[in-house]
């Protein structure tokens, strides 16, 4: 066997890293080297002397020059040994001459009341808007100082009639019921979308016969607790209102994005106008005026104002209001109202008794008294998303909706109801003087037809109206655009209840 050969192996070796550069140094390589010796002064060029003028500015339609002020600045060496004005300044000189004092006050008080960029900021209509609401804002705070007076009077702090603890019990629970009746009616919600002008003046209506309740505890001051209850439940449900309603109208007055400017100088010109109403009211009050005298003077002025202040409001969706008054003057004249004439066209007040010749999304049982006339219109709409009947009992048209109806499938079947009850109304009328004529020929006799003078075969009108509306919805659509209003989507407020095609199991 041969000897094994020993393998010599090398020494293990050490290799040391460098360490791994710094973030400074890594920044400093991005650096281009600087020459070793920086060129003597003397060959530097020389640094450009400062101008008297910089540069112009215009702030609100006032214009400035800025310029360097060289007053009493000291020659001396500048940074790197150049000679310069070591105490230079910049000076803003004025290119108007000074605004005398009147204007300035004014200037000032528009920075408060009205948004920037007045009045290309905001629509043409915002002017009478916010005078109305002024205007309404003054009565209103005038109002207030009166009722205030009142309440504290009945509750027994004039007279000391309660004790302390009471008075501050009572006042309480009466604070503590307006904000249940606030909480309550919140549920309201959507409508207040849908009528929002119609809403608004109601709750200004509500809120003067708050006023006017609490004005009563001043002849019935037993009764402080539940008259003062009562007054401020709805009192609050008009706040409600109003705080619901005010973000809507101040969009429609915004042009851009600049509500929130919008709505602050609005609410500036409100609680200004509120407080003068309280100082003349408070002057006033000092001579014991007739309570009555004032407080009908005053509410009239707040409603009147209130009344205006809706009536100038501008908006371009359709309402049930505002949807009446085109259809109407589209099936008359063949044209669509303007935004503005829309608008001023609207009926503001809605008494709860008032019939409603149409009603959107009823009830099937609502619509129809038996089931022939069901089976007699169906087939005439197998290919729309609605149904449209005439119910001659409660006199109103009726427009039942599918579960697929959509929001041009509303808006097309409450344009077929109006169409509906034009032709209706027509008949009726034509009606109506023949028998006039029957009359005037036959006196004696007194049988000119059944009760229902209205009851007519409205089955042939509802055949009618459904080649009126498949010919004309169209063009009423394209002219509507025409003029700005909004046909995406609408604010008819339908109700809940919808046609399903699948028979019950």
């Amino acid at each position: 066997m041969a000897p094994a050969v020993g393998i010599k192996r090398p020494a293990a070796q050490t290799i040391t890293l460098p360490p791994p550069p710094s973030v400074r140094d890594v920044l400093w390589s991005t650096i281009p080297s600087q020459p070793a010796e920086a060129p003597p002064a003397a060959e530097r060029a020389p640094a450009p002397p400062l101008e008297g003028f910089l540069c112009l500015e215009e702030v609100d339609g006032r214009r400035w020059s800025y310029v360097v002020d060289r007053g009493g600045a000291v020659k001396g060496r500048g940074r790197g040994g150049a000679a310069g004005p070591a105490g230079a300044s910049v000076r803003a000189v004025s290119l108007q001459s000074p605004l005398p004092p009147a204007e300035e006050i004014m200037a000032f008080i528009r920075s408060y009341v009205v948004p920037e960029g007045f009045p290309d900021s905001v629509t043409p209509s915002y002017v009478p808007y916010m005078t109305w609401r002024a205007l309404k804002h003054f009565f209103g705070g005038a109002m207030g100082v009166f009722t205030t007076r009142t309440l504290l009077s009945s509750v027994g702090v004039s007279q000391s009639k309660a004790t302390p603890g009471a008075i501050a019990i009572n006042w309480i629970l009466k604070d503590g019921a307006g904000r249940v009746g606030k909480m309550l009616f919140a549920r309201q919600g959507k409508k207040f979308d849908y009528d929002l002008k119609q809403l608004r003046f109601s709750s200004d209506l509500l809120l003067e016969i708050g006023a006017g309740i609490e004005l009563t505890t001043a002849a019935f001051p037993q009764f402080f607790l539940p008259m003062a209850c009562v007054a401020n439940v709805v009192k609050n449900v008009a706040a409600v209102t109003s705080t619901s309603t005010r973000t809507p109208i101040y969009k429609a007055y915004a042009r851009g994005e600049n509500i929130g400017d919008v709505t602050a100088k609005g609410e500036s010109v409100g609680n200004i106008a509120d407080l003068l109403g309280t100082g003349l009211s408070i002057f006033i009050s000092k001579r014991n005026p007739s309570l009555v005298t004032s407080f009908a003077f005053l509410s009239c002025g707040y409603l009147l104002s209130s009344y205006q202040e809706v009536r100038s409001v501008v908006l371009n969706t359709l309402n049930r209001a505002r949807f009446t008054v085109a259809v109407d003057s589209f099936i008359k004249t063949g044209h669509i109202p303007s935004l503005k004439e829309g608008n001023s066209q609207e009926t503001i007040f809605n008494p709860p008794w008032r019939h409603e010749p149409v009603a959107i999304g009823s009830r099937f049982g609502e619509a129809f008294q038996e089931p022939a006339s069901f089976v007699a219109i169906r087939p005439l709409f197998e290919d729309e998303r609605y149904i449209v009947t005439y119910n001659p009992t409660k006199d109103k048209v009726y427009a039942l909706l599918k579960d697929q109806a959509k929001s041009d499938d509303i808006i097309k079947a409450a344009f077929h109801a109006h169409v509906l009850l034009h032709f209706i109304n027509a008949s009726h009328a034509r009606r109506l003087k023949q028998k006039q004529k029957q009359r005037q020929a036959n006196p004696d006799r007194s049988d000119y037809g059944s009760l229902y003078s209205r009851n007519m075969d409205f089955l042939a009108h509802i055949a009618e109206s459904c080649k009126i509306v498949s010919s004309s919805y169209g063009t009423f659509k394209k002219k509507a655009r025409e003029q700005g209003w909004i046909m995406s989507e609408s604010l008819l407020n339908p109700g809940k209840a919808r046609l399903c095609g699948a028979k019950p199991l």
